[in-house]
């Protein structure tokens, strides 16, 4: 079946676009209109009351659908800001340091843009050391990372779960959250690429002991300004950038300060923040509960398509270059990646026809969402024939 009826609005606002980029920006279901009118409508009905309702039922909602999302069995340990920036900052601040003040953090070199440049200005300034690992070869990796950050003296260790570059899935996710502890090192689970992308990426024993990022711009589907972070429970008590939300709650501070946290994730809050996200977020995870939709079917159903676009593509330029992420039957990226000196030539045209691609280096990426079905696989892959 073809789930097109749920994205009436995005589709018909561009009938002729071919939207191959849902791992980039995908696109928004009708449900997320709808949150994002009842968010302007209790605004403008309740006023300075709406934060009572954002707070006591908004926020509530949107931490049991993300721990739900993640398997962790914990909505209390998310917090959310308007991206996973904000909390790369509040983490590097609030990281035990063993090292002279010095932040010693160990990371691979294919992370996202927000960590890539914030570590290497950090850098610069003296703040940190930083350890990078190469991802490739990749047949190792996960071994190899995973080993440094058991035996090396690191005190904040970032890695993706799925890397945004090339869609491969680092998959020792739970022996390396085993090596964080409260006191140091901290691991950091970027799962922006695997966040309803892969069913349930951590299990309540991950969660207990690893950070994890996310947010609702990709796989979500309810845009930007929905950044969240799950935090295991006792990691960074008292973190030193501290907004007036997370003053909210049941607080306690020590002897002789006038600052007091509470236990749970809102002890790593900001200040006043806009609520809308939230509200479509919640909008879309109500329309795919009605509609029977879990993260695994629209994983198996997109598995499917993009096996039948690997078929289809095989006599094409595209189908001989070099596939960095091939489907396996295995938790999968919810796009394909192409290494080819031809990609961003390729993504230039592709464009010009009105498919919407994306490329990163000499990587082409075809993303795949829920709005997609067998016809634009086929029209896709007319397009691809002309490619040389």
């Amino acid at each position: 079946m073809s789930f097109k009826p749920l994205f009436v609005k995005s589709l018909s606002a561009a009938p002729d676009r071919l939207h191959f980029a849902a791992h980039s920006h995908h696109l928004w279901p009708d449900a997320s209109f709808e949150g994002q009118v009842q968010c302007w409508e209790d605004a403008a009905s309740q006023a300075d009351q709406k934060w009572d309702k954002v707070m006591g039922e908004v926020w509530p909602e949107a931490q049991a659908n993300v721990a739900a999302g993640l398997g962790s069995g914990m909505p209390k340990a998310i917090v959310f800001a308007s991206n996973t920036h904000d909390f790369l900052i509040r983490l590097a601040a609030a990281c035990p340091r063993r090292a002279g003040g010095v932040l010693r953090v160990l990371m691979s070199d294919g992370e996202f843009h927000s960590a890539r440049r914030q570590m290497a200005r950090w850098e610069e300034t003296g703040d940190i050391v930083v350890t990078k690992v190469g991802a490739e070869p990749f047949a190792d990796f996960s071994d190899r990372f995973t080993e440094l950050a058991r035996v090396g003296d690191y005190d904040l260790i970032l890695i993706s779960q799925v890397l945004f570059n090339s869609g491969r899935t680092f998959d020792e996710i739970a022996r390396l959250a085993a090596v964080g502890r409260p006191e140091g090192p901290w691991v950091v689970i970027d799962g922006y690429h695997a966040f309803m992308a892969i069913d349930a990426p951590i299990d309540p024993a991950i969660a207990t002991s690893a950070f994890y990022l996310g947010g609702g711009y990709k796989y979500a589907m309810a845009g930007e300004g929905m950044g969240f972070m799950h935090c295991p429970p006792g990691f960074g008590p008292r973190p030193p950038i501290t907004g007036w939300f997370a003053e909210f709650g049941d607080l306690t501070a020590p002897p002789g300060s006038q600052v007091g946290y509470t236990s749970d994730a809102m002890r790593f809050m900001g200040a006043t923040f806009d609520p809308s996200a939230l509200y479509r977020f919640n909008a879309v995870q109500r329309m795919l509960k009605e509609n029977g939709i879990t993260t695994a079917r629209v994983a198996a159903r997109i598995a499917n398509l993009q096996t039948q676009m690997l078929e289809a593509i095989r006599d094409t330029a595209l189908g001989a270059a070099d596939l960095l992420n091939p489907v396996d039957g295995g938790p999968h990226a919810r796009f394909l990646a192409f290494r080819t000196p031809d990609a961003q030539r390729w993504c230039a045209e592709l464009d010009a026809k009105g498919c919407i691609t994306d490329v990163r280096g000499d990587v082409l990426r075809i993303g795949f969402g829920l709005y997609h079905d067998e016809e634009d696989v086929d029209t896709f892959a007319a397009l691809a024939k002309e490619l040389s």
